[in-house]
């Protein structure tokens, strides 16, 4: 079972993973695992799949996602849910600020 933690943003390691494409996670449980991703103009997130469910929410910014086959335009207040093993692509039309959550917890994210 996870512990109760808190974790401040000045101690949190920015990783880049794409070019423009810097995550943070904010914290990470037994069950799931939460990021902040921001996203310079014009950068992308190549399309990819992993098998845990991914919400989101739009902090700032604008966003469009290809989830499926489907396109979405999204801006602050917007929120999004992908399913495990569903193709997503992102492209930041605007800096953009996402706050996401995975589950189950994104192991490869727990340490950063």
């Amino acid at each position: 079972m996870a512990e109760p933690r808190s974790r401040s943003y000045d101690d949190l390691n920015p990783a880049e993973m794409f070019p423009g494409v810097v995550r943070r996670t904010l914290v990470s449980g037994d069950n799931l695992t939460l990021v902040e991703v921001r996203i310079a103009p014009g950068s992308e997130v190549p399309e990819h799949v992993h098998p845990h469910e991914q919400a989101g929410h739009v902090a700032s910014g604008r966003v469009s996602f290809r989830i499926g086959t489907t396109e979405h335009d999204l801006g602050p207040g917007d929120s999004y849910l992908i399913p495990g093993d569903m193709p997503h692509y992102v492209q930041a039309i605007d800096a953009v600020t996402l706050i996401e959550v995975f589950s189950p917890a994104r192991e490869e994210f727990a340490d950063d």
